[in-house]
């Protein structure tokens, strides 16, 4: 049996070989020319490195608890509003079109999109904004907290290859990515959230659609579906003619305009800044009382970052 198996992972590998060098583009990461893992380990035989990393991300804890950690707005009563988990299948759906598009590998952009949001915390970016400011106040002049350096953490814990984790780091941040892929999924993330959190904001009531502005939808499109359209195909035609992951100048500028009046209208907004004040007196009261009980700094930040939005509200009820 073990000399089957053998020669199938043989032939697999072989099909694989040959299939991406007949199909992928000369600048794609090819499967099984990865830098590895931190710690070696046999391959599979059925599954490229890359679509194990996937499986593994999908299977962890940390991925399932995504589905209870929400994007805008703290524990909405709704159950139309986007979740962590939600925005991140959103984003690596897109991100594998663009992929597709420009014969980049789709499995390491696969696993990278899927991936990139496992380390952040409850209640979105007023979360991660309030972890930060708790572990700072309370510890001195540590490292902080940002949710794409956790994310990496997590990664490497499951033995990700060397790309995904590479990809994961640098989904944000000054950092540029090393591959075509991990660049794919950095712009995309925008694209994804722009978009779904406009239409979350409309069915919220902070928003509507004649408060958008008027030049950037004109040129993007009326509906969030044709907003997503017009980005991907702008990123597919200017990656294709740059042999680089770009968007073109005009709608790149578009793009960031859109966020800037997100940020303005709703990400920084008085309905906002109670959701902030929310977010940061629950994380200060868990912190505390972590910190109180000697819990060191990696473990405090490994299980508040963990919780979701209603285990952290009612963890910080019963303190």
């Amino acid at each position: 049996m073990p000399e089957l198996a053998g020669r199938v992972g043989d032939a697999f590998e072989a099909l694989v070989r040959e299939h991406e060098e007949s199909w992928l583009s000369p600048l794609a990461v090819r499967s099984y020319e990865t830098r590895g893992r931190e710690r070696p380990e046999e391959g599979c035989g059925v599954r490229t490195p890359f679509q194990q990393d996937r499986d593994r991300i999908v299977h962890s804890k940390p991925f399932r608890r995504l589905k209870g950690k929400t994007q805008v707005f703290i524990d909405p009563q709704g159950d139309h509003y986007r979740t962590r988990m939600t925005h991140t299948l959103e984003t690596t759906a897109i991100s594998r079109v663009v992929a597709r598009a420009l014969r980049l590998n789709e499995d390491l952009t696969e696993a990278i999109g899927l991936g990139h949001d496992m380390g952040h915390t409850p209640f979105g970016h007023a979360g991660e904004d309030a972890l930060d400011r708790a572990l700072r106040a309370r510890l001195g002049d540590g490292p902080g907290f940002r949710h794409h350096e956790h994310s990496y953490r997590i990664a490497r814990g499951l033995n990700l290859t060397h790309e995904v984790c590479e990809g994961i780091l640098t989904h944000t941040g000054e950092r540029e990515p090393e591959t075509l892929e991990a660049k794919i999924v950095r712009i995309v993330d925008r694209v994804a959230y722009i978009n779904h959190d406009i239409d979350d904001a409309v069915r919220y009531g902070l928003l509507r659609e004649a408060d958008l502005p008027t030049e950037e939808i004109e040129l993007l499109g009326p509906t969030g579906s044709d907003r997503i359209d017009r980005l991907v195909h702008d990123l597919v035609e200017t990656s294709a003619d740059a042999g680089d992951i770009r968007q073109s100048d005009e709608i790149g500028a578009a793009m960031h305009r859109l966020r800037d009046f997100m940020f303005e209208r709703v990400y920084l907004a008085e309905h906002a800044r109670e959701e902030h004040r929310r977010a940061h007196e629950t994380i200060d009261r868990i912190v505390d009382h972590l910190a109180e009980r000697g819990d060191a700094p990696e473990e405090i930040v490994a299980y508040v970052a963990g919780m979701t939005d209603r285990f952290a509200l009612a963890y910080a009820e019963r303190l």
